[in-house]
């Protein structure tokens, strides 16, 4: 369970470039879920409209897909989720991120991610329970001085166990990259550690790390911007407070549409019944963490919700934006961030 909200997780963050053609309810998005480099790859779609005709374009990060290579045309049938396998295009062979988009020539109705072309290679075995413990171990980045050192604080750390430390490029995880330390957990929970960027890495940017038990296989991720820099987040804690009766899962929420500067508006599921969420704006990179508070929203009883929030004025002129809903009673949050340009 600890993995798979990991990943989830992880791709949360990185689900920022999903927009739906019209104002509609639901919101049609995929996610990325395999990748075999120069390939292909593996989408898992939502919320598509029925008896509808995707074309299947790829390109190069930062161009949504448009107008890119047409690799295939999706039928949606009757069913509005569906697995579809992709191949990529020779054209975009060796490039390290690509674009892919599904947009539907008579509906209007489109979806867009990106992958990256080099997958982690290694898998990671379930974790071995351990007595006592419950819930997965995350952890924060607190500060970097650039080229030396990375400080991080970690949450709900297991107690009594080991962790090997790498460090390597962006969208690695951390997996099979340079080993920095050695960390023992001690009594576990919140620590803060410190560890030297290794001289290989020196000006590359961004850079992930990764803790991993060898012996336990738990293991948390995270990655950060290798230049001077002193957020002193507070890690999220995990819910305070029992999970309402029939919950389960964490919730999510996608961007649907930006007004550079002005607004943006979000499309979220999964959210807790009857709860209260702050919204929170801050610098890429941060998470939301402490950002600027630019409304609320309550969920009431249903579990997915949309709306609109207005750009704050200290954020203006940012290239890319974090965003964070976080419930001050229930712990539950969940965060995301978007390109601070008009769209669609």
């Amino acid at each position: 369970m600890k993995r798979l909200l990991s990943i989830l997780i992880t791709i949360a963050a990185l689900s920022a470039f999903v927009l739906p053609a019209a104002a509609s309810s639901p919101t049609p998005y995929f996610n990325i879920m395999e990748v075999v480099k120069d390939q292909t790859v593996t989408i898992q779609a939502y919320n598509f409209p029925t008896n509808d005709s995707f074309r299947v374009t790829m390109g190069y990060y930062g161009s949504y897909g448009i107008n890119g290579v047409v690799v295939a045309t999706t039928n949606t049938g009757s069913s509005t989720s569906f697995t579809a396998t992709y191949t990529i295009p020779s054209t975009l062979a060796g490039s390290e991120q690509i674009a892919i988009r599904l947009e539907s020539p008579t509906s209007d109705f489109f979806a867009y991610n990106w992958f990256w072309n080099n997958p982690p290679s290694a898998t990671t075995p379930p974790p071995t329970p351990i007595p006592g413990y419950s819930g997965f171990p995350t952890f924060s980045i607190k500060s970097v001085v650039q080229n030396q050192s990375v400080t991080i604080l970690t949450n709900n750390l297991p107690a009594n166990d080991t962790f090997t430390v790498t460090m390597g490029k962006y969208g690695t995880q951390g997996v099979g990259g340079l080993v920095v330390a050695t960390t023992s957990s001690g009594a576990g929970g919140s620590l803060e550690f410190t560890y030297t960027i290794p001289t290989e890495l020196y000006n590359f940017n961004p850079i992930a790390v990764r803790l991993q038990s060898p012996a336990t296989n738990y293991f948390a991720y995270n990655w950060f911007w290798n230049t001077n820099s002193s957020v002193s987040p507070t890690p999220t804690p995990p819910p305070s407070t029992p999970p309402p009766s029939g919950y389960s899962g964490f919730p999510t929420f996608s961007i649907t549409a930006v007004v550079k500067d002005s607004t943006v508006t979000i499309s979220g599921a999964n959210f807790p019944p009857n709860d209260t969420f702050t919204v929170l704006m801050g610098p890429y990179g941060t998470k939301g963490v402490n950002g600027t508070s630019v409304g609320s929203i309550s969920t009431g009883s249903a579990g997915s919700l949309s709306a609109t929030y207005n750009i704050p004025a200290s954020l203006a002129g940012s290239t890319k934006i974090a965003i964070r809903l976080q419930s001050p009673t229930s712990g539950y949050f969940a965060y995301n961030w978007f390109w601070n340009n008009t769209a669609p």
